[in-house]
């Protein structure tokens, strides 16, 4: 039974106080959601697979045990923990099935987004660096990034990320929602339910201001500043063929930096100073922002480097190609 869209107006002084939230699909669109959960699933599918795929790889083929794939391992990690969250509420609106969703669902759900959200960035910030040893120091690549201190790094990036959300989280649980209930995007963010809130938000505002300025201001500028040693290093360089080897090694870096940071920056932007643009630039900000990275970061990966390839060839079809690859 499909659902019709949620108003101000569906609610009344007994229900305004509910504890259930309503989710929001495609605004305008909402005839067509069948169809349009068709390249949903197709990219929830990829993302899944994909990152699936190459976590299996480095995991079972020793020539990936090496640190910078034990980064790509993160980042294949902090991919699905931002975008498997959203799967089934996603669907479920897509699907008419329900809009409904409770507050401590949407509370999980937020943490997990916002969090691996947080880790995504970290890990790029570790990527960077691995790059930066990897070229300016390649003597001692080896000494510096020991798998303890790869494990370290992982496990600092991932309680850095999700720590600090916590008391967003926690905050959000004593506040009074008596507005509408109704959410801009089939899942939750922090930025959208926080303007439901009818008390003082400005803990939460300047909290996760600040936040986002501490996690993705400083990666970002630490991940800016291993590329201009990197590219003062590289210029050193005598031979040109040698000069492109280096960076090409960075490629898939840089465009994983990319696909993530330039959807986040939009999605805030957005959020923070376009709250009266179209619903409809608001939801499809969001699901490129989730969406984008998981499906595309393994395939960038597996395109640009050729032992990712070959390691996921070997996960496909191990006994007939392994006798070949070795």
């Amino acid at each position: 039974m499909a659902l019709g869209p949620i108003s101000k107006a569906n609610f009344n002084s007994s229900t305004i106080y509910s504890s259930t939230f309503y989710l929001t699909g495609i605004p305008g669109y909402e005839t067509i959601h069948h169809w349009i959960s068709i390249p949903f699933c197709i990219l929830y599918f990829i993302g899944i697979v994909g990152n699936c795929t190459i976590l299996h790889a480095i995991r079972t083929d020793p020539s990936l045990h090496e640190p910078m794939y034990y980064f790509l391992a993160m980042l294949s990690f902090a991919d699905m923990g931002m975008s498997l969250p959203t799967l089934i509420s996603v669907l479920q609106v897509l699907w008419s099935i329900s809009r409904k969703i409770e507050f401590n669902t949407c509370v999980i759900q937020m943490f997990f987004i916002h969090s691996f959200s947080f880790a995504e960035s970290g890990v790029l910030l570790a990527m960077a660096f691995d790059r930066y040893i990897a070229i300016c120091h390649p003597l001692r690549y080896a000494t510096i990034l020991t798998p303890q201190r790869i494990a370290k790094i992982g496990i600092f990036a991932f309680l850095r990320s999700s720590l600090p959300v916590i008391p967003l989280m926690i905050r959000l649980t004593y506040f009074p929602f008596c507005r509408s209930h109704v959410l801009s995007h089939s899942y939750c963010l922090h930025q959208d339910i926080i303007r439901l809130v009818c008390a003082d938000t400005k803990f939460n505002f300047i909290y996760g201001l600040v936040l986002v300025t501490l996690f993705w201001g400083c990666d970002s500028l630490g991940i800016l500043v291993s590329y201009i040693f990197i590219l003062h290093s590289v210029l050193n360089i005598a031979s040109w063929e040698e000069r492109l080897k280096a960076l090409n090694t960075c490629a898939s870096h840089i465009c994983a930096v990319l696909i993530l940071y330039i959807p986040m920056i939009g999605l805030s932007i957005v959020h923070r100073f376009a709250k009266n643009a179209s619903p409809l630039v608001h939801v499809l900000m969001a699901h490129i922002y989730l969406l984008v990275p998981p499906v595309l970061n393994p395939i960038i990966y597996s395109v640009k480097n050729k032992k990712i390839r070959r390691g996921i060839i070997r996960v496909i079809t191990p006994k007939r190609i392994n006798s070949t690859l070795n």
